[in-house]
């Protein structure tokens, strides 16, 4: 079965060339020419990846993809005709998984998508293959939900531990306040993203020999929290 993959970009000729060039290759493409509709695809659909141009109708690049990483961790490309370095870390800093320039050249784009899926592949078959996480002295057991650093079971609370095993089967992903309280307490959570500040520090407080220099879950100042690899 062919991996899908979604294309959002208003510049139509853009578009139908590179479905034409991942069609070729035995890609499965859908495409989108504005930011609702991309959202709207990515919301009723399951895709292995998706180019994101950073210039689009109604909704921005960036706001797409921050809005798709609320509920999914697909990866994403963002395509900017600038080159401007802020595009860049803005775009991945809102989650996206890489970023090409534009003008591009259409077997760089191929090669980018076919590194990410062996990459996010990989990975996924080594969640399977092992459900105990090392870090150190720390052990996370993923069927039994147990903690054990140094030999001794730490007692997490149930969201301590989803916070925990999260960032650890993602090191060195960084996820925002906002992600995290979609992802662990559920889109239609009331909260706000102190919650999730109280959250990491009990947990620090609990895992870390010093809570404020931390060996496993570091802050990225601005942008959220992520788990030392």
């Amino acid at each position: 079965m062919g991996k899908r993959i979604l294309v959002v970009d208003d510049e139509k000729l853009i578009v139908k060339g590179i479905r034409f060039s991942l069609e070729q290759d035995g890609y499965s493409v859908d495409c989108a020419y504005d930011g609702e509709e991309a959202l709207k695809l990515a919301k009723e659909n399951a895709y292995d990846m998706i180019l994101l141009d950073v210039m689009l109708p109604k909704h921005d690049g960036f706001e797409v993809c921050q809005q798709i990483r609320e509920y999914s961790d697909v990866p994403i490309i963002m395509l900017t005709a600038k080159g401007d370095d802020m595009d860049k870390i803005l775009g991945l800093e809102y989650g996206a998984d890489d970023y090409i320039t534009k003008p591009f050249n259409i077997l760089e784009v191929k090669a980018r998508i076919k590194a990410i899926i062996r990459r996010i592949s990989k990975r996924d078959k080594n969640q399977e293959d092992d459900k105990v996480i090392i870090k150190g002295e720390m052990q996370i057991d993923c069927e039994s939900r147990r903690v054990i650093i140094g030999g001794k079971e730490i007692n997490l609370t149930a969201k301590e531990f989803d916070l925990l095993e999260l960032l650890a089967m993602n090191p060195g992903k960084v996820y925002s306040r906002e992600n995290l309280l979609n992802i662990v307490w559920g889109y239609e959570y009331p909260g706000d993203a102190r919650t999730v500040d109280v959250h990491i520090r009990r947990l620090r407080e609990k895992i870390e020999t010093n809570p404020s220099d931390p060996k496993y879950v570091y802050t990225k100042w601005g942008v959220g929290y992520y788990f030392r690899g």
